[in-house]
C-alpha cells in the first residue's frame, strides 16, 4: 500500500500530478535505479564489455513483450489522437532501437541462441509478468503504469548523463536512444496521459497502480544489479 493516497497527498497541491505521486511512492528505490553503478560505469566508459552485453541480451528478451504491452496501449487508447504518439514510438523501437541491438551484439561477439533464447534472470522474468499482467488490464491508465516506469526511468538517468560521450557506440547510443529531444518529448506526454487517467481510477485502483510503480521500478534496480552478476544463483 502508498504510504499516502493520491487524494490526500494532492491536497493543497497547486498542481498535483499522478506519476509524481507515483514516483514519491517508490523511493528511494528510483533514486536508486538512475543512480546505479551501471548507470555511472556506462557514462565513464569504464563499464565492463560483459556486464554490457549481460545487461543488453536480457533487455532484448523484453523487445517482443514490450511491442505488445505498447499494442495494447494503442487498443485501449481513448481516441486516434492518444494512438497516433504511441505508434510512432513503436516504430523508434521496431527499427532504430532494434538495429542498435544487432549493431551491439554483433561487436560485442553476442552468439545467435544468446540473442533470441538467453537463460533468463530472475528480474527479467519479472518484467515479463508486468508487462503480461499490463496487457492484460482493463483500463489505459493501468496499461501505461509500468510503461511509464520503463521510459521516465531511463529519462531521468540518462539525462542526468546526456553530456557525457563514452568513446564504445554502445555505451554513447544507448544515452542517446533515452535522451534526445524526440525522447523528451514522449516521456512527457506520455506522463500527461497517466496523469489525465489516474485520477479517474477508483481509489483501490489507484493504490494497486502505486505498487505496480513501485515493483517495476524495484526490478529495474535489480536488473542493473544483475547484470554484474556472472552466473546467476540456482533457483
Amino acid at each position: 500500500m502508498p504510504d499516502q493516497s493520491f487524494d490526500d497527498w494532492a491536497a493543497g497541491r497547486p498542481d498535483p500530478r499522478f506519476t509524481d505521486w507515483l514516483r514519491e511512492q517508490a523511493q528511494p528505490l528510483w533514486t536508486q535505479a538512475v543512480t546505479h553503478r551501471f548507470v555511472r560505469d556506462l557514462a565513464d566508459d569504464t563499464l565492463p564489455d560483459a556486464v554490457m552485453a549481460r545487461y543488453l541480451v536480457q533487455d532484448y528478451s523484453f523487445l517482443d513483450h514490450f511491442v505488445r504491452l505498447v499494442g495494447s496501449a494503442v487498443a485501449k487508447a481513448p481516441t486516434l489522437a492518444e494512438r497516433l504518439p504511441l505508434c510512432r514510438f513503436l516504430a523508434v523501437v521496431t527499427s532504430d532501437e532494434n538495429t542498435y541491438f544487432h549493431r551491439a551484439f554483433d561487436t560485442l561477439g553476442v552468439s545467435e541462441a544468446e540473442r533470441t533464447a538467453p537463460d533468463l534472470r530472475q528480474p527479467t522474468r519479472g518484467f515479463h509478468a508486468v508487462m503480461a499482467d499490463a496487457v492484460a488490464a482493463k483500463t489505459y491508465g493501468e496499461t501505461l503504469v509500468p510503461l511509464v516506469v520503463f521510459e521516465w526511468l531511463y529519462l531521468d538517468w540518462a539525462s542526468a548523463v546526456a553530456d557525457r560521450r563514452p568513446g564504445k557506440f554502445y555505451f554513447r547510443e544507448w544515452i542517446d536512444l533515452h535522451a534526445n529531444p524526440d525522447f523528451v518529448a514522449f516521456v512527457d506526454w506520455l506522463r500527461r496521459q497517466l496523469d489525465a487517467a489516474g485520477p479517474e481510477l477508483l481509489p483501490r485502483k489507484q493504490n494497486t497502480a502505486a505498487e505496480v510503480f513501485r515493483h517495476t521500478v524495484e526490478l529495474e534496480k535489480a536488473f542493473f544489479d544483475e547484470a554484474f552478476v556472472e552466473t546467476p544463483p540456482t533457483p
